[in-house]
């Protein structure tokens, strides 16, 4: 494949990724039967401050994305466009799904939302144009601190939900088991969607890239 054609695969993967993880936020939305653990905190500000949940999404990736500096990160493409293409297409796609209220449409709703989830993740973080601000945030404090990976996004997890659930985001099924299945999932589109190294250079790289820091955008 020719410079310009990885290229050009790479920025689509980057932003249909993205797209699909809005989609994906919006379906676990819809379901009401947890959300991941972001959008718990997402959603719960949403209902404090009157702003949409995607609205509030460009809000706290910019905020996080500002904590990037003291850890002395630099912000890729995909960086800059995950703050903002994640919320639009969460926003735009609640506008068009009608509501769910039997389990026999929330259930489909929620599992739909995980799996769609850990392909987009996939897709994404396989473009290679950078991490998202939140998985920055994690793999950043990892660098500063000489923590565990898991540790920090633990520590951080732990928090967003916790803080979230108190402003009155959704906690539920589906956030156990997007916890439990998010990891795997995404290990596996992640797979399925890289792309060949271009030299050995590019392969270093790949090889390099941590495997934990794929579990939040």
């Amino acid at each position: 494949m020719s410079t310009s054609g990885r290229i050009g695969r790479r920025l689509v993967q980057l932003y249909v990724g993205l797209t699909l993880y809005g989609v994906s936020s919006a379906l676990l939305v819809a379901s009401g039967l947890g959300l991941e653990p972001w959008g718990v905190l997402h959603q719960g500000l949403a209902r404090r401050t009157g702003l949409s949940i995607g609205e509030v999404s460009i809000v706290v990736g910019a905020a996080v994305l500002l904590l990037w500096i003291p850890l002395r990160l630099r912000p890729g493409l995909g960086t800059v466009s995950n703050v903002f293409l994640i919320g639009l297409a969460l926003d735009g796609t609640l506008a068009l799904l009608p509501p769910a209220h039997s389990l026999l449409t929330r259930v489909p709703l929620m599992l739909a939302g995980v799996l769609l989830n850990g392909a987009a993740t996939g897709l994404y973080i396989a473009a290679r144009f950078g991490p998202g601000p939140r998985d920055g945030l994690m793999t950043g404090l990892h660098q500063r601190t000489g923590r565990s990976i898991r540790l920090m996004r633990t520590i951080i997890e732990v928090t967003v939900v916790a803080t979230g659930f108190v402003l009155g985001g959704t906690i539920g099924v589906g956030t156990v088991l997007y916890a439990l299945s998010i990891g795997p999932l995404a290990q596996f589109f992640l797979r399925v969607f890289a792309l060949p190294p271009a030299s050995s250079s590019s392969r270093i790289v790949a090889e390099r890239t941590p495997r934990g820091a794929i579990l939040r955008r």
